[in-house]
């Protein structure tokens, strides 16, 4: 049956004063044979997640119901019931140490209250909870559900009852006269008024500028510039904390102590308990394991490198000291507070635990150094989202500067083809890091690291695998608009295989820093931020357009502000780990410049890489064919984007019968309209965003913003690890350049190669901290919620919206299913390749529990960046 069939067979029970969408009877308790009963019972039950042992004493915790469909003619609100206290819980225990408890009331209404459609909760316990979710049962044995999974502070705080609404969606113009009202003020309530310092139990979204990644009180270094808000540094907005400004430097923000996670944001974003302490195990986990030598050559590390891969390996050994003195323990503390770092010592002393081998040397130790592997990640590694087809050759930037490669240095390794013909065919490609770092090179290597900006030129083979055919590392020349250049060619063995290796290191530095700082922090993390402070301030929690979001903006607001405590700041860790240093967030910034919302979408962005081309078939649900059909993250990713994008289709043509319903939608206008004036405000005046005034414009956002926060982040995150978590095949900087022939350092290199490689990578700290960070990003927690699932059965009160739903994620099962098919087809070499990684890094997942799912599996698309 299609969507439209099962609407109408909906939309025929349904009273005229709510929306069509509406799917189920709603039960109005005017039982004409009971109408001299006076009263009638509700029953509730209230699910509170929690970590500690004992339960919170139902007594200081107190419900009143509001009616959905009677109005109170003297608040024009929906009735309100008495107050009712929760019962005495029953408490079951789950992984992780976290614990449910399940807590009930009754509350007596009168016999025409009608329909309960919102609740009020009161806390006047001294201590918060967060409250997973609640259900109403009616007299004729109705359940109406409600989503909550927030956070409930003492009443003490908040001067306030919390307000909410149940799963069933209303577009603005057809709520229930007895929710107008509520459905107001708790937007109102939402917006605040954009003063004062907010509290951890505040519910206020406002945007701000990215002023608080300097820290000035630590120095003059520590100063950062504001991002957001000038011609010269643009960036998407962030949700404000209002802190006071810092009396070192007047344009920063003062900053929270780190790794408290105590920094401010809506008590809706903030982690539950158990998904909070996990995180929290983790990050201890990590730095314990990885940033502890060695007790018995802790006397001889002075020496800041590692100094034969042998001894790098021993890093994921179960072996490892518990000691952290000396220099460990100096680098910590410019990361991390005392109390915190003596936590760590602590559980560095019970650690015992083994980290799994990452997979690039899980099977072949040498198979990162294969140049096969190395074209292959550009297709199905970490970062697949970079590489492009070349189109001109030579390439040259935007001031008529050419590349130095040779068409006939390149014509030799083209398999019998002409260049011509070969770009002709779409068989050129390149990987390209050179225009945006030119401009910063010098200052970048003022400060100890030696980092060139890069060409990559690769060929197509007949076996669908792309072999590298010419390395370029460029640096700024004497004068302005000059670069010297130097080209290196692949060679199996000797000084120039030798060469070959380090100039592919300085390429991998360079994709490193793009993608942990543009693909994956500014065009996921940082772009999707305003989308949400939007949807809360504007869209109401029964908006249907809210409902199909929310779950894919779970925790990205209290990552992001975790990232800024300590990932993106100053002195954080990628400014430790990253060669731009200080300057990473401004390149970031240089990066958002080019960025545009329309591009974001998978075919679109694989149109603007030249990685496929218009498809004239309108059977293509895509629009577009790939150049390449052994090309694993597209090839699985615009499965996954159909899929979506089918769905959210379906669910925006229930709500909207005709582009006047969404010209006509006050909420959703305004949501749009702050997004670009507001949310990303340095880039109003592009012409290049939508009018949100067609059901096809509505949908194309939506599908961009759930493959943003679903697929597109799961593919650059979870294969971390994998991947980055041995640095010579992925390392973060460079310390040393190629060396000259004739100089002391090529004498050096000759002498072993392999020592002068490893001086080359990241210092012993550096590289550690790079494993550790990726060790956590990549993990999935015990409460993970994958596309295709929701937390709870009853999300919305629409049956057919669920129905719809059920069949994405069977849609998914089956993309699934495909998936592994063509990891196990021969003729597919990059969904393997001599690393034999199997690509499953957009392989939903959606029929294993997530609790069975966490930790580091390489798999699994979570519905939402929230690590």
């Amino acid at each position: 049956m299609s969507i439209n069939e099962m609407q109408k067979m909906a939309s025929s029970s349904v009273p005229k004063w709510h929306s069509s969408s509406v799917t189920t009877k709603i039960v109005n308790n005017l039982n004409p044979i009971c109408q001299a009963t006076q009263q009638l019972t509700l029953k509730g039950k209230f699910v509170i997640l929690h970590n500690q042992s004992k339960s919170i004493p139902g007594k200081f915790i107190s419900v009143q119901i509001y009616s959905g469909t009677d109005v109170d003619p003297e608040t024009g609100k929906g009735k309100l019931s008495e107050k009712a206290h929760f019962k005495q819980g029953e408490s079951m225990k789950h992984s992780h140490d976290a614990q449910t408890t399940i807590y009930k009331i009754k509350i007596h209404v009168d016999s025409n209250f009608g329909s309960p459609r919102a609740f009020v909760i009161q806390n006047k316990y001294k201590k918060k909870f967060f409250l997973q979710s609640a259900s109403i049962e009616t007299s004729s044995n109705r359940i109406i559900h409600y989503d909550i999974n927030s956070w409930i502070y003492p009443i003490k705080k908040t001067k306030s009852d919390r307000l909410f609404f149940s799963n069933r969606c209303y577009l603005p113009s057809q709520t229930p006269r007895a929710l107008v009202e509520l459905r107001k003020e708790e937007l109102d309530i939402l917006r605040g008024n954009g003063m004062g310092e907010r509290k951890e139990w505040d519910r206020i979204y406002d945007y701000d500028f990215y002023n608080d990644l300097g820290d000035p009180e630590k120095g003059p270094e520590h100063l950062r510039p504001v991002l957001g808000g000038t011609k010269l540094f643009p960036y998407p907005r962030r949700g404000r904390t209002g802190r006071k400004q810092s009396t070192a430097g007047p344009s920063s923000e003062s900053r929270p102590q780190p790794m408290n996670f105590g920094i401010y944001v809506p008590s809706d974003e903030r982690f539950a308990p158990n998904k909070l302490k996990e995180l929290k195990s983790n990050c201890v986990h990590a730095m314990v394991h990885f940033l502890s030598p060695k007790a018995e050559l802790l006397p001889h590390r002075n020496s800041a490198n590692f100094q034969s891969f042998e001894e790098l390996l021993e890093i994921f050994s179960s072996n490892r000291s518990q000691i952290i003195e000396g220099w460990m323990k100096e680098n910590l503390k410019k990361l991390i507070p005392i109390a915190y770092l003596k936590e760590i010592t602590i559980a560095n002393k019970e650690n015992h635990g083994q980290l799994p081998i990452p997979q690039i040397i899980f099977e072949n130790e040498l198979a990162w150094k294969d140049d096969i592997e190395f074209g292959r990640q550009m297709l199905a590694g970490t970062h697949p989202t970079r590489i492009q087809c070349l189109t001109t050759f030579p390439p040259q930037n935007k001031y008529g500067i050419q590349s130095s490669i040779k068409k006939s240095i390149i014509e030799q390794k083209l398999e019998g083809w002409t260049l011509s013909q070969a770009m002709e065919q779409g068989r050129i490609f390149m990987l390209d890091h050179h225009d945006y770092l030119i401009p910063y090179l010098n200052r970048i290597n003022a400060n100890g690291v030696c980092a060139y900006a890069s060409r990559t030129l690769l060929f197509l083979r007949t076996d669908g695998m792309l072999k590298p055919l010419a390395i370029e590392l460029s640096l700024p020349g004497p004068a302005p608009h000059l670069e010297l250049q130097r080209v290196f060619l692949p060679a199996k063995q000797g000084t120039q295989a030798a060469l070959w290796q380090l100039a592919k290191a300085h390429v991998l530095a360079n994709d490193a820093v793009y993608h942990q700082l543009i693909s994956h922090w500014l065009c996921t993390h940082a772009v999707v931020e305003p989308f949400i402070i939007a949807t809360k301030r504007r869209l109401s929690v029964i908006h249907p357009i809210h409902r199909l979001l929310n779950p894919h903006f779970k925790g990205t607001m209290h990552i992001n502000a975790l990232a800024r405590l300590i990932v993106i700041n100053s002195g954080g860790i990628l400014e430790r780990i990253l060669f731009p240093g200080e300057i990473c967030m401004q390149i970031s910034c240089d990066l958002y410049k080019e960025w545009r919302f329309i591009d974001q979408g998978l075919p679109a962005d694989l149109l603007k890489r030249g990685m496929a081309v218009q498809d004239p078939d309108m059977n293509n649900p895509t629009g577009i064919q790939l150049l390449l059909l052994d090309y694993p993250y597209a090839t699985d990713g615009l499965e996954i984007w159909v899929a979506i994008k089918e769905w959210v289709k379906d669910f925006c043509s229930f709500f909207y019968k005709d582009n006047e319903d969404i010209e006509g939608d006050v909420e959703l206008q305004a949501w749009w309209s702050e997004i670009r004036t507001q949310g990303h405000g340095d880039k109003h005046n592009d012409t290049w965003w939508n009018q949100m005034t067609t059901l096809s414009n509505l949908v194309e956002t939506l599908t961009i913003l759930v493959w943003i926060a679903s697929a597109k982040h799961a593919s650059l995150n979870y294969g971390q690890y994998a991947y980055s978590g041995y640095p010579p095949n992925r390392p973060t900087l460079c310390r040393k350049f190629v060396p000259l022939e004739g100089t002391v350092e090529f004498g050096e290199f000759l002498k072993d190669p392999d020592k002068f490689f490893l001086k080359m990578l990241p210092d012993r700290f550096e590289m550690s901290l790079a494993v550790a960070l990726v060790n956590v990003l990549s993990s999935h927690t015990c409460d993970e919620v994958y596309l295709g699932c929701q937390q709870s059965p009853g999300w919305i009160d629409n049956e057919v919206i669920q129905n719809r739903f059920a069949e994405f994620k069977q849609e998914l099962k089956e993309i699934q299913a495909r998936i592994m098919q063509r990891n196990r087809d021969p003729k597919l070499k990059n969904r393997r390749g001599p690393a034999n990684i199997e690509y499953t890094l957009l392989y939903p997942d959606v029929a294993t529990s997530s609790a069975s799912k966490s930790g580091i599996t390489g798999r699994g698309i979570p519905n939402s960046i929230s690590i």
